[in-house]
Formats: structure tokens, sequence, C-alpha cells
């Protein structure tokens, strides 16, 4: 193993993050919410706190897009990109889960940036 790696953040917020990113799996925008409310105006949390905005602005990003699939769905179109929409999402936390468990910065591909 290699020790002499120093990352900016520390490992109490590295692990925060990776949470943060893997609980859109289960519990959707709700951890993200609470984390970034939570952190949001302390300046030594500033990298969990973008970890944590990153991860809110993809689950509202996805609850948009499993809004627009429910409506598609009644010309079945919706319903072919349901799973397609969630395998992307899963694939997509996961990555960033691991980014952020290393200290990386990890920026989803297709978000909307509404909370900045």
């Amino acid at each position: 193993m290699n020790d002499t790696i120093q990352t900016a953040a520390p490992q109490e917020d590295r692990t925060i993050a990776l949470i943060t990113h893997l609980s859109g799996i289960i519990a959707g925008f709700i951890v993200p919410l609470i984390i970034w409310l939570i952190n949001k105006d302390k300046p030594e949390k500033a990298w969990l706190t973008d970890q944590s905005k990153e991860a809110l602005n993809f689950q509202i990003t996805l609850l948009l897009a499993y809004v627009v699939c429910m409506v598609l769905s009644f010309v079945l179109i919706g319903a072919l990109l349901m799973p397609l929409v969630w395998i992307a999402s899963l694939v997509f936390m996961i990555i960033a889960g691991v980014a952020a468990n290393k200290g990386e910065n990890y920026r989803y591909p297709v978000t909307l940036r509404l909370i900045s």
C-alpha cells in the first residue's frame, strides 16, 4: 500500500460523500439534501458540500426523468425508457461513490445543475 498519497478531503468526509452518492439507490434525494443542508455553511466541509450538491442535483434530475417516463408510458415509450434510466443511474451512482471514496471530485454526466 502507498501511504504517501494525500487527498484534500479527510477520510470522514470521503465516507460521508460515498454514502451520500450511494444512498440515492434506496432513499432518492433525501440523504443528499440532509447532508447538503447540514454542511452548506461550514467552510471546512466545502468538498463534502460540493459532492452532496452534485448528488442532490443528480437525484432531482432522476426524479424528473422518472416523471417523464411515467408520462410517456401512456404511449409505451416510457415503459421502455424507465429500466434504462434506472440502470444508468445505478451505474453513475456507483462510479460517483467510488470516486468520492478516493477523494476525487465527481460530476454526473447528464445532470441539471439546479442547486448551485
